[in-house]
């Protein structure tokens, strides 16, 4: 009786490991994209632009995941829909366009494990990561500068496991870039008023907010 339990046990330990998730997952969604910059010095809704994301996620544990990212979409800004009245005399309108390219690392804040049956499997994450970006605006160039640079992405999600290998998500991310020119505004100098000078010191900005569905990759192994 003895021999037949630890035989039993002996199986079972063994075909643990046999059903595991596996780590990789794909995925993309849609959301908006706004800026931050001399058009538009505080983050507004109204101003959002559609975008949308590919990605490539590497779960390494349950806690830490490593992910690639292409990204585009658009950037807007309106001095005439500001309530400064400085920004709506000066009516400085911008459209840009933007692709990204990004790696992040993410943390879950909670066991987000495939492998586990439970009712429900969630997680609020954050990430942070570097980027390539490339930008075009709608206007000719005001003077000759570079249309691509680093971006450093960081933010925060939640992610949930809706059935089986699939999941969907909701992010909020900041891109803080090392350029004065997504909006395409440069103006300085003695001829012009202070009011409607840029300040080439604070660079521009963008976000995306999105809502992301996920594959991952389940498989049966066969234990060694």
């Amino acid at each position: 009786m003895h021999v037949r339990i630890l035989f039993l046990l002996i199986i079972a330990s063994g075909l643990a490991p046999a059903v595991r998730a596996q780590k990789i997952e794909f995925g993309g969604g849609f959301g908006g994209m706004n800026y931050k910059g001399d058009i538009s010095p505080v983050f507004q809704p109204k101003f959002m632009k559609p975008g949308g994301h590919l990605f490539f996620r590497y779960n390494a544990t349950k806690a830490v995941s490593g992910r690639f990212s292409l990204t585009g979409g658009r950037i807007y800004g309106s001095d005439i829909k500001s309530s400064d009245p400085f920004q709506q005399k000066r009516g400085v309108i911008f459209g840009t366009r933007i692709i990204e390219a990004s790696a992040d690392v993410q943390f879950n804040f909670l066991d987000f494990n495939y492998a586990r049956r439970r009712p429900r499997n969630w997680s609020p994450y954050v990430f942070a990561g570097l980027g390539l970006f490339t930008f075009k605006p709608d206007q000719e160039k005001v003077e000759p500068y570079k249309t691509t640079g680093l971006a450093i992405p960081f933010g925060a999600g939640i992610k949930w496991q809706v059935k089986g290998p699939w999941s969907i998500g909701v992010e909020f991310g900041t891109r803080k870039t090392f350029t004065d020119y997504l909006d395409n505004y440069n103006a300085h100098g003695a001829g012009i008023p202070k009011n409607y000078q840029s300040d080439p010191t604070r660079k521009d900005m963008y976000y995306y907010s999105s809502i992301s569905v996920s594959y991952t990759i389940l498989k049966i192994a066969c234990p060694d």
